[in-house]
């Protein structure tokens, strides 16, 4: 029997367990004050939202995957390379494929905002 481990009562966090390439792959290591720090990458994020999209809710993962493509150097490969390794390729496809499609379009009630400095379509889209 697996024992839950202490959760502290602030901040609220979830615990999700991950094995194997799930877990391993997709690791970037960033120096925060000198300090190495193991975090997953964008791309892989939007994965782990699609695996894990009854518990967090499937508005947050679509919402989550509208916000990564309309920044710049969005890499949908690797997108697809990492719903692969988490098994939700199937899952994710159809929703790539349809934001991809109506990217003319600004995310309607986003919490975008137009900077005068550019165009708006700068603002939402990647070139």
């Amino acid at each position: 029997m697996r024992r839950e481990p202490p959760r502290p009562a602030f901040p609220p966090n979830r615990i999700f367990w991950f094995t194997g390439p799930a877990y391993s792959r997709g690791v970037e290591t960033h120096k925060i004050d000198g300090s190495p720090v193991r975090v997953y990458g964008p791309e892989k994020t939007i994965a782990d939202c699609f695996k894990y999209r009854n518990k967090i809710g499937l508005d947050v993962a679509i919402e989550a995957l509208k916000l990564y493509l309309y920044r710049r150097h969005a890499k949908t490969d690797e997108v697809l390379r990492y719903a692969a390794v988490c098994r939700v390729q199937r899952v994710i496809r159809p929703y790539l494929e349809a934001l991809l499609g109506i990217k003319s379009h600004p995310p309607a009630n986003s919490s975008f905002t137009q900077d005068s400095s550019l165009g708006a379509r700068d603002n939402y889209f990647p070139k």
